[in-house]
Parts: structure tokens; sequence; C-alpha cells
């Protein structure tokens, strides 16, 4: 139950903010309702007849990170709405209504998709006490990952509105990653998904816990494969401002800066490894052949 009317909270939430968005031709509350949605979750799992909530310290531990992981999503969100006044990646389809719809849909299905850990916790009665190895770790790399987006989204911040010194940003956890503020994103789900199985009743054998690790292997997806957001829109043609102005500047951290994984002594891994297993994969190499003319509006976008 707690899953279907998760689900439905869920489509409510989409197709009432789609339905203001199309009415009024904008997007700019589109990121802030998916921040909405997340908490509206952690609350109705949480809050639920018969999940003794309280009395088990693995759903109040899981839902303060997921909260706090959510929480600090839509104030950025909101914040970046803000300042962007509108998002570009809308224009061609936001006055169609089926494509429009759909766009909302797909943020729906990815709010549940996340969330999925985080709703299997509050909606077992299998109780266990926060306990072993795999259980710190998870809960210690939840945190750190949360903590590791903030301050990736916070130093960004700060360092484009300082002018954004030295062309590409360098500052604190960009020292040791291309995009810290994905890995953290990605990296928090699988510390989510390892929390959750302590909820599962027969262990590796629950198929519902099995279910569950599409909320970080659709995380990574997202921002690994899907074109106009993630690596995709970051990386490849977006390069093109920084090979245009920086070029030996910007090779020479690319080179030494992992894409992901934070990390001191990228630069002797070797290349095979790290078009492998790091991610680093070629489709993300900037190639002039295949340049488009990218305009500063869209540099700004992409950041």
């Amino acid at each position: 139950l707690i899953y279907a009317v998760s689900a439905g909270i869920t489509v409510g939430i989409q197709l009432c903010g789609f339905a203001v968005a199309y009415a009024k031709q904008t997007e700019t509350f589109y990121d802030i309702l998916g921040g909405v949605n997340y908490l509206a979750l952690a609350v109705w799992s949480a809050a639920a007849k018969g999940t003794d909530f309280g009395e088990d310290p693995r759903k109040i531990i899981m839902t303060a990170l997921f909260c706090a992981s959510r929480s600090w999503l839509l104030l950025f969100l909101a914040w970046r709405a803000h300042e962007r006044k509108g998002d570009s990646r809308f224009d061609n389809f936001k006055s169609k209504f089926f494509l429009f719809m759909g766009v909302w849909l797909i943020q729906g299905m990815w709010v549940f998709f996340i969330s999925l850990p985080m709703i299997f916790v509050n909606s077992s009665s299998h109780v266990t006490p926060i306990s072993g190895a795999l259980d710190w770790i998870a809960i210690i790399g939840f945190g750190v990952s949360v903590l590791m987006e903030i301050a990736a989204d916070v130093q960004k911040a700060v360092w484009v509105r300082n002018g954004r010194k030295g062309g590409f940003c360098t500052v604190g956890v960009w020292y040791f990653s291309r995009h810290p503020n994905y890995f953290g994103e990605i990296f928090q789900w699988w510390c989510a998904w390892m929390l959750a199985y302590g909820s599962a009743k027969d262990g590796a054998s629950d198929w519902l816990w099995w279910v569950c690790i599409i909320s970080p292997l659709f995380t990574m997806h997202i921002l690994l494969n899907q074109s106009g957001t993630g690596l995709v829109n970051a990386e490849g043609k977006s390069l093109k401002r920084y090979y245009d102005k920086y070029e030996a500047e910007y090779t020479k951290y690319r080179k030494s800066t992992s894409i992901l994984i934070p990390m001191i002594g990228y630069q002797y891994v070797p290349l095979f490894l790290k078009q492998t297993i790091f991610l680093d994969w070629k489709r993300y190499e900037y190639n002039p052949s295949l340049d488009t003319t990218t305009t500063e509006t869209d540099d700004k976008k992409n950041e």
C-alpha cells in the first residue's frame, strides 16, 4: 500500500505542476516540485500507519539522511531557478502538451525510483539494529556524499559569483574531481541501497530489496547517459569554451583530475582504466569536428 500511495502522490504532484506550468508556459518551478515530491514521499512513508517509525533506528537514520539530501536539493534548485530565470532545455517543447507532460512524468519516475530504498526501509516490518561494517559504511558514505554534493554546489556558486577566476572551477572539491556534485549524487544512492539491506526479511534473497537497486542505477543512467543533463551536458561539445580560451590549462586539469571519483594521482592512472572503471569515456571528450556553435548563454546553462 505504501508503494501504491507513494506512486499516486508522485503522479499527483507532477500532473498538478504540469497543469500550472503549461497554462503559464513556464518551467521555473519544475525542479522545485521535484524536491517537494521527495520530501512528500519521506513524510508519507514515515507517517503511514503500521510503519512503527519511531521504534526502528534504521528508519530514522535513512529518512533523516534522505531528507537532508533532498532538502538541500530543493534549496539549491530554488536558488538556481531564481538566478537563471528559465531553462533553455524546455524551449522547444513546453508549448507542446503531451511532450511537456511527459517531461513532468519522467521527473516523477526519477523521484519515485530514487526514493525506493527509503520507502523500502520505512515500509518494512523487519526491525534490525544498526550494527556491522555494512551499516556503518552505508551511513557514513551516505552522509559524506551528501556533504560533498553540498560543498560542490556551494563552492561552484561562490566561484561563479566571484567572476569565474581561472576560467574553469578548481576550488575545493573541484580540485579532486571534475564533477564532484554528480559523484555525491550517485554514491549516496548506492549507500542508501546498502543501508536498506538491513530491512530485508530474507537478506539477499529479498527480491524487493533488489528492486531498490533501480535507485542508484537509474541515477547513474540519467547523469552518465541522458542528453541535456549530467555528464553528457557538461562534457563533450560543452568543453569548447575551455579549449577555446584555456586549452593548455584545461588539458592539464582534465588529464590529472578524475571525471567523478575524488582522488589524487589521477594522472598516473592508465588510460584504459580511466576509460573503463573510472567512467571517463571517450564520448565525453571534446571533438572539434563535431562542434556546433555554443553561445555564452548555453555555457552558463551547462554549469
